[in-house]
């Protein structure tokens, strides 16, 4: 054994063989140089060796793959698009793991409107099954800026979120049923389409959101929505986090479920994207150090919504809780405001390292956690640059850390950081990762935050379905 979960050996020194007879040999590469885009997360954190990396591109083939894997006692690193933020899909250092990457599974296999859901392969990218939805009048509705090259199997194994889990929910939420191939090799069918099936435990369930560490998801059905036929959308300026939901608890009791999208961004953040993204414009003529980001959507033609969002506008700065909007007259007005929340990741990735957090809270203390961040942060860091955004209308709130300028021991003091932020969060009842997930970045993070009662079951479902510890080796536990 290797200590990551595999081995070594002449078992698996003929892998790459009995491979190539399984997916052709074009879809195994050993070749350093055609594996390297394959062994970097996109972040460029974290960087692993494989012993090989193939790309198989049916479920049959995946299944068969990860039987002769177990049959070598080789560990195994699924990877979909590789966008992750967390390290998950990316090998241990060792070398010893083989890399699947599910690219080649991108056929939707039905659309079936009767019963609103699709039938998407993992490699499906998010913007693909987005456009069959559409060409079918229905919304697949989990938005992500990384839409064009994250994969439906990663979406689903980081449970991923975005800006409409608000209305619709995260990947959790989204899905009815699963296909996966099972450490040993069985490929398990549960690709169903009802919306209630109280039959025993929900096995879809504990393949999403754990990254790839139960078995590898190779298909899923998702759920549709009826398509948006009006939508509306509009910039505010508040003086603070309290303001921003106290106007989001008025725009819920005065529009409802039409309420799609509520993002809290922070003038940091807005600036980054000024900055470093060319076209993008200040939507206000005063900079402001808080504004929220809103959508309405509605399936009706011609539903009266920016005249609802204006009047409900009109009502918060009679309140005191905006001091300033801007609602979009068209929809490409609309679109330029969502560019300069869409573009945060690229303009933060531009100015450089940061210190990043993924955190939820109530949503009822996430006001006194930004002002006790803050505070703790600035006081151990004078100078610190705090970028917070994100969905506050769940709770959930990108925190992210720049360094003062030309601080080159930054990176060095992330776990000091960490503890501030991350212990903050436990102390107001939240979660150290909203929807990123864990991957490698946070696996002994978890340690401190997770009771020893949950850690015990994470472990003993992890031994029940992986007991030799193949699949995704090093990641979440």
């Amino acid at each position: 054994m290797n200590g990551t979960g595999g081995t070594t050996g002449p078992a698996a020194d003929g892998l790459p063989a009995r491979l190539a007879a399984i997916v052709g040999g074009a879809h195994v590469l050993t070749d350093p140089a055609a594996m390297s885009p394959f062994l970097t997360d996109q972040r460029g954190r974290y960087t692993g060796r494989a012993l090989a990396v193939v790309k198989p591109a049916a479920a049959a083939e995946v299944a068969a793959v990860v039987r002769a894997c177990a049959e070598a006692g080789v560990a195994m690193v699924p990877q979909g698009g590789n966008t992750g933020l967390c390290g998950a899909a990316t090998p241990p250092p060792g070398g010893a793991a083989l890399l699947i990457n599910l690219s080649r599974l991108d056929r939707i296999r039905a659309l079936d409107t009767g019963n609103d859901a699709i039938h998407a392969e993992a490699g499906c990218t998010l913007a693909a099954v987005q456009r069959a939805a559409a060409a079918a009048g229905r919304l697949f509705p989990l938005a992500l800026a990384s839409g064009g090259s994250c994969e439906i199997g990663g979406a689903l194994s980081t449970n991923a979120g975005g800006i409409h889990v608000l209305r619709y929910g995260n990947m959790r939420d989204l899905t009815l049923g699963l296909e996966a191939v099972l450490p040993d090799g069985r490929l398990w069918n549960g690709l169903r389409a009802l919306r209630k099936d109280n039959s025993g435990y929900d096995l879809k369930q504990l393949f999403i959101g754990a990254e790839g560490t139960l078995g590898i998801i190779t298909a899923a059905t998702l759920k549709l929505f009826p398509a948006p036929r009006t939508r509306a959308s509009a910039w505010a300026a508040v003086p603070g986090p309290a303001a921003a939901l106290a106007l989001f608890a008025r725009l819920r009791a005065a529009c409802g479920e039409r309420v799609t999208a509520f993002e809290l961004v922070g003038q940091a953040l807005l600036e980054l994207v000024l900055e470093h993204i060319p076209r993008c414009r200040p939507p206000l003529s005063t900079p402001a150090p808080w504004a929220v980001l809103m959508e309405l959507t509605d399936t009706a033609a011609g539903a009266p919504l920016a005249e609802l969002l204006a009047r409900t506008l009109e009502a918060a700065i009679a309140a005191g809780e905006i001091t300033d909007a801007a609602l979009a007259a068209t929809l490409a007005q609309g679109e330029n405001l969502w560019a300069l929340r869409e573009n945060a990741n690229e303009a933060q990735k531009r100015e450089g390292f940061s210190i990043k957090h993924d955190i939820s809270v109530p949503l009822d203390r996430i006001a006194e956690f930004i002002a006790r961040a803050g505070d703790a942060l600035r006081t151990w860091l004078p100078g610190v640059r705090i970028v917070a955004f994100g969905h506050i209308g769940d709770g959930n709130l990108h925190y992210n850390l720049f360094p003062p300028r030309a601080d080159a021991a930054f990176a060095a003091r992330a776990a000091e950081a960490n503890r501030i932020v991350y212990d903050l969060v436990d102390a107001l009842g939240g979660s150290i990762s909203a929807e990123h997930g864990i991957g490698q970045l946070k696996r002994e993070e978890i340690r401190r935050y997770k009771s020893a009662v949950e850690l015990d079951l994470m472990r003993a479902v992890k031994h029940a379905l992986d007991p030799r510890g193949l699949m995704n080796p090093g990641k979440v536990l």
